[in-house]
């Protein structure tokens, strides 16, 4: 089972102090003279591959991981326009309204007047306006 990244430096340190432990109990029990017991050999082979171990990720950690390619968009086909069927008429309404008013094409003239027409207006106002001789009331004064 893969070590943990960040458990590694932990895991170092305690074996460090585990192998510390054990190198002094040798110590303190015999002296110099016996050499290391399988317990050190252990712990030194364990410390050593946790610092390998350790090693190499920071190897892997300094190259850039590779990345997967975007997805490629797929354009959707275009809805058709379906033919809509013509609506029934409902024979209440159509009763009480007049025959012009029913047939939209029949509306003769707007409503409204366009901008074009407004300003044409406006410009007229004005042009009369000069052409008296009694200068035009200022909107707000009384």
């Amino acid at each position: 089972m893969p070590i943990r990244t960040a458990s590694l430096h932990r895991q170092i340190h305690r074996n460090g102090v585990k192998l510390h432990r054990a190198i002094e109990q040798r110590l303190a029990s015999d002296g110099g003279e016996r050499p290391a017991s399988e317990r050190e050999h252990a712990l030194l082979e364990e410390r050593r591959r946790l610092k390998e171990a350790q090693a190499q990720r920071h190897e892997e950690a300094a190259h850039p991981k590779p990345k997967a390619a975007p997805a490629a968009r797929v354009a959707r086909p275009a809805k058709e326009a379906k033919p809509k069927a013509p609506k029934a008429e409902k024979a209440g309404k159509d009763a009480a309204r007049p025959a012009d008013a029913k047939d939209k094409g029949a509306k003769a003239a707007k409503d409204h007047k366009s901008r074009a027409e407004k300003a044409a207006q406006k410009a007229e106002a004005l042009a009369a306006s000069r052409r008296t001789s009694k200068p035009a009331a200022k909107p707000g004064k009384h």
